[in-house]
């Protein structure tokens, strides 16, 4: 039989309150009865039911952990982080498929049906308005992997895509690349919008470079297969800068059915770089991505706000660097 509070209050010789109060995040207690409960949980094997005591603190410690990238093999690692973390904390998150989901609204309901704490929504390409429908539902909310802007309306953790857009270029010019190519994620996402910004913003104004520009349909291994296919069925660049690793990886694959050399025949940069991207047959030259620290910084977030709502929203944003492996070609000395 499962033991119950109250087994633990007969066996310290307390009261129920005073069991319930020490397992109570918060609440008042004395060392001499905490010390007493504990002895009697430890020795009854019990552990305080999570729901129950939500009900006396009226928090679940429940934190909606909100995306659209399941399909995307770097979120996998986002999502491991983010778990692990949360849990560090003593809290709990509750993950929300957002893929193929338009309507804010509808997404709120369903946070609120199980009275979540919290929200951190972890993408790149889902809309900002998420965030901001979560934040006017006066629910603690973080964008992680979100936009970077002056003067963030709600809590924002995460890069400067248009300066990764901006680093992305100044590589290939530095290999010597004449003929560049950005292969971005979906056209309407702000991270394709961004990267291509800075991408574009750099070859503008570099004499002898051409450039094209081209779009996934989503940012997965199959949509960056596909699109690269269709590049070489044309006349493709001698370069590409990719929307995200993942994306690379796909470009990579159609690469090597077409039996051209990488780098030799076509350089490749991605950015994120995921686990996969230092596998010894990938080997991916890509732009470093922060995620410890956007996590990190995500987690401390929504905490602070637990603790005061009212605080007013902030924008966090970390540094990218270059990795280098084996899909662009040397630098010219």
């Amino acid at each position: 039989m499962a033991i119950t509070l109250k087994d633990v209050a007969e066996r310290a010789g307390v009261s129920r309150s005073a069991v319930s109060r020490t397992f109570t995040e918060g609440a008042s207690v004395s060392a001499k009865t905490r010390r007493k409960v504990e002895k009697a949980a430890s020795e009854l094997g019990y552990s305080p039911n999570a729901l129950a005591s939500s009900l006396t603190t009226g928090r679940t410690k429940l934190i909606g952990l909100v995306s659209n990238n399941f399909h995307n093999p770097f979120f996998l690692q986002v999502f491991d982080l983010f778990t692990r973390l949360l849990q560090e904390r003593g809290l709990r998150p509750l993950l929300v498929n957002l893929t193929d989901q338009t309507d804010p609204e509808a997404t709120l309901r369903l946070l609120r049906q199980y009275s979540v704490d919290g929200v951190i929504v972890a993408s790149s390409t889902l809309s900002p308005e998420f965030a901001l429908a979560f934040q006017e539902a006066s629910v603690p909310v973080v964008h992680s992997f979100g936009r970077i802007a002056a003067s963030p309306r709600v809590n924002v953790v995460g890069i400067d895509n248009v300066e990764c857009g901006r680093m992305a270029a100044r590589t290939l010019i530095a290999r010597g690349y004449k003929r560049i190519g950005f292969m971005g994620g979906p056209r309407e996402a702000t991270s394709t919008i961004d990267r291509r910004k800075g991408f574009d913003e750099v070859l503008s104004v570099t004499n002898g470079i051409e450039t094209t520009e081209s779009f996934a349909t989503a940012y997965s291994f199959d949509a960056g297969r596909a699109e690269m296919l269709a590049l070489l069925n044309g006349d493709p660049a001698e370069a590409y800068f990719c929307g995200d690793d993942v994306l690379s990886i796909g470009a990579l694959s159609a690469l090597a059915d077409k039996g051209l050399n990488v780098p030799g025949d076509i350089g490749i940069i991605g950015l994120n770089d995921m686990d996969m991207a230092r596998w010894e047959n990938i080997n991916l030259t890509t732009i470093r991505q922060p995620i410890r620290q956007i996590i990190d910084s995500s987690v401390e977030l929504v905490v602070a706000m637990l603790d005061k709502p009212e605080r007013p929203p902030e924008g966090r944003f970390f540094a990218c660097e270059i990795v280098e492996r084996g899909t662009l070609r040397p630098a010219k000395t």
